[in-house]
Parts: C-alpha cells; sequence; structure tokens
C-alpha cells in the first residue's frame, strides 16, 4: 500500500535548531577553563533567561523536573500535602510532588486548549491541598487569570510548568511570569534547547534563594567563594541536590535564547500552513490557539475522528517518510500513581491525539509532504 522509507527523505519530528552560534559559545566555554556548573557562562545566562521570563530570578539547572522538585520543595511540600496537577502532560510534573512527599491529584483538562480546567482545580480541591500546578500544554499557556485567583482565593500557591512554552505568551506577559515559580525544559525536542536542561524563574527572592542553594547540595556554589580569601570550607547543614546546568550547556543556551523569537515565529509559521494544509479535512480536529495567548507550538498534535485507527495512521505515515507519535500522556491512567480521578477529556486525547512534525527547520516542501501524507492515509485507517 505504501513505499518504504527507505526510499524517501524522513521528516523528522522534532529537530533543534543549531549552527554557528552554538559552536562559537561552546568554543569560548572551553577556552575559559570553566565547563562545570555554576559558573560565569550560567550565571549570563540566568540574568538573561530572568529578563526573557520577565521575572526577578532564574536558576539554570539540569532538566526540568528537577525545576518543579525544587520549586515545590522550596514551597514546603510535606508528607501528606496533596497538590492539583494537569492530567495531560508527560509524568514528570506529577512525579515531581511525589519527589516532594506530596501526592498528586489530577485535574481533567479543557476540550479546545487542553490546559487544565480551572472548574476541575476547584472541584478537586480538598483540606489538604497546598498547590496547584498548571502545565502550558505543547507550548500553549493555561488559563493563569483564573487559577491565580482560585489560588489567591484558597490560600494555595500556584507553579507553572512551562516546559514546552519558552517564547509563548498569555494577555501580553511572558511563559515564565506566573503563580509563585515556573519550571522549563531545555530538553531536544523543546523550542530552544542544549539538548537537556532546565530552568526555575521566580519573582519570590525567598523561593530562589532556596532553590539555589539545594540544587547544589545545600551549599554555596564554587563561583561565590572565588574572590575570598584564604580557604573556605562550605558547611553541609541540610540534604541538596546535584541538580546544576553545566556551562557548557549554559553557554549553547545563550545562544539559542538570542534565537528564540525567530524559532517561535518559525513554528508558527508551520502551524498556520498545517491550518491552511489540513483545515477542511473533516476527519481530523486541529488544535486551537486561546484569543488571549500566543503559542509556541512544542508540538502540533491533530484530533483523530473516533472512527480513525491511530496505530494504522502512524503506521503508513512512518512508511512515507513522515514521523509522528501520539501526544502526551492521561496521567491518570499511568499505573504508578494508583487509583486516581476520572478525567475523561485528558483520557480521550490521550487516545485520539497524533503529533505531526513540528520544527523550525520545516520546509515549504516537507510541510505540504506531511499534509499530503495524512490526507491519504487517514481515509483508509477507519
Amino acid at each position: 500500500m505504501s513505499s518504504p522509507a527507505t526510499t524517501v527523505d524522513v521528516i523528522a519530528l522534532g529537530q533543534p535548531t543549531f549552527g554557528d552560534p552554538e559552536i562559537r559559545a561552546i568554543e569560548e566555554v572551553f577556552r575559559s577553563g570553566w565547563v562545570a556548573g555554576q559558573g560565569p557562562t550560567g550565571q549570563r545566562f540566568g540574568e538573561a533567561f530572568a529578563r526573557s521570563a520577565g521575572t526577578r530570578f532564574a536558576l539554570p539547572v539540569n532538566n526540568c523536573t528537577a525545576a518543579l522538585h525544587l520549586a515545590v520543595s522550596a514551597l514546603g511540600l510535606k508528607a501528606g500535602d496533596e497538590v492539583v496537577v494537569a492530567d495531560y502532560t508527560f509524568p514528570a510534573t506529577g512525579h515531581s510532588v511525589v519527589y516532594g512527599g506530596g501526592t498528586p491529584v489530577f485535574a481533567d483538562v479543557l476540550p479546545d486548549t487542553w490546559t487544565i480546567d480551572p472548574a476541575a482545580v476547584e472541584a478537586a480541591i480538598t483540606e489538604r491541598t497546598v498547590g496547584i500546578m498548571a502545565v502550558d500544554t505543547l507550548g500553549q499557556l493555561a488559563d493563569y487569570a483564573e487559577l491565580e485567583a482560585i489560588a489567591a482565593k484558597r490560600g494555595l500557591w500556584l507553579v507553572e510548568d512551562a516546559a514546552c512554552s519558552s517564547g509563548a505568551t498569555y494577555q501580553g506577559r511572558p511563559a515564565g511570569s506566573f503563580g509563585d515559580a515556573a519550571c522549563f525544559s531545555f530538553h531536544g525536542r523543546k523550542g530552544i534547547t542544549a539538548g537537556e536542561g532546565g530552568a526555575l524563574t521566580t519573582d519570590r527572592e525567598d523561593i530562589a534563594t532556596r532553590a539555589r542553594k539545594t540544587h547544589n547540595f545545600g551549599i554555596e556554589s564554587a563561583l561565590s567563594r572565588a574572590g575570598t580569601t584564604g580557604l573556605p570550607v562550605p558547611e553541609f547543614d541540610e540534604i541538596g541536590y546535584n541538580y546544576k546546568l553545566s556551562d557548557v550547556s549554559a553557554a549553547i543556551m545563550l545562544a539559542q535564547l538570542d534565537r528564540l523569537p525567530d524559532l517561535v515565529k518559525a513554528r508558527q509559521d508551520v502551524a498556520a500552513a498545517y491550518q491552511r494544509l489540513l483545515g477542511d479535512f473533516d476527519l481530523v480536529t486541529l488544535p486551537v490557539t486561546g484569543k488571549d495567548r500566543t503559542h509556541s507550538w512544542q508540538s502540533y498534535a491533530l484530533t483523530l475522528d473516533p472512527s480513525v485507527d491511530r496505530g494504522v495512521v502512524a503506521s503508513e505515515l512512518r512508511s512515507r517518510g513522515v514521523q509522528c507519535n501520539f501526544g502526551t500522556y492521561a496521567s491518570h491512567l499511568q499505573p504508578v500513581y494508583g487509583e486516581t480521578n476520572p478525567c475523561p477529556v485528558s483520557a480521550d486525547l490521550f487516545r485520539r491525539h497524533l503529533a505531526i512534525p513540528m520544527h523550525a527547520n520545516l520546509t515549504e516542501d516537507q510541510i505540504e509532504r506531511v499534509a499530503a501524507a495524512v490526507r491519504e492515509v487517514v481515509p483508509t485507517a477507519r
């Protein structure tokens, strides 16, 4: 039915945009002699990223999960506490609550933006609830005006899982500037990347100070001791973690941060092209962007008609050289969490979402190939 993938160029599901700026940045770090974490390059990246996110503080870390763990720990999460967590997300979000000793209580998402439903948040709050963890789903920010109002009314903290949303906005404010803290990912499929990495952003000095200490085993950084006289010996007075981002990765991220507006614009152009080429195709529903926000399009997910066999579609697309995958997880269905609240919207998205190629390097010809393949394959998979 289909021609082998080896006869055509494979169109990657995701792909970083690297070039001379990143190479020069790495070379500069190598020549400096400071390649480990918490060095001068990492400090410069933290300051630059805080400006980009519109916050007072930004702490570079080794991945977003570490940032989430540091955030809930700094906010005082303890055993027996519950945190209301957006259900439609990679389980790292829920895992971070477990790492901190708490219990994630999953809340369903909205059927249009796929972000956490404020009404479901309200329904999930109990006397044990201490916080809310929202997720910027696949690059679209959640309804933070409503979420911040709920948190304020109920006396809860709010964390923004901004893993996918570098460069996105909500009501004119950038991703990373909502709630008590926000957490970013620089994984290879994100809009800006160092292969791995992350950051915690906040306006609260107490959170920044606490996270900065605990991300480095619970002691001051070597850089902060570099200018002192004598031989200062740090003292360990609490358990911390090794969550530092290397200066090599920080150098790459400085170069990537300079590219951020252009990379987001390129992804938005891809999304617009998919809308033009697939908008009238009645067997798929295309993603929508809320009117009060801009989307960074970390991923582009089609919602397949219930009559369509997603596995068949995926197999046939791949045979045509078009990479694809499921969207993300309905966390409450993962056995690691045991018995949880039902989240029917999230469960339905988990069954029907199909992510197609989305990155800043896609050419017009590749986009047209993807759309043509979707149109050809989907009707045959019913």
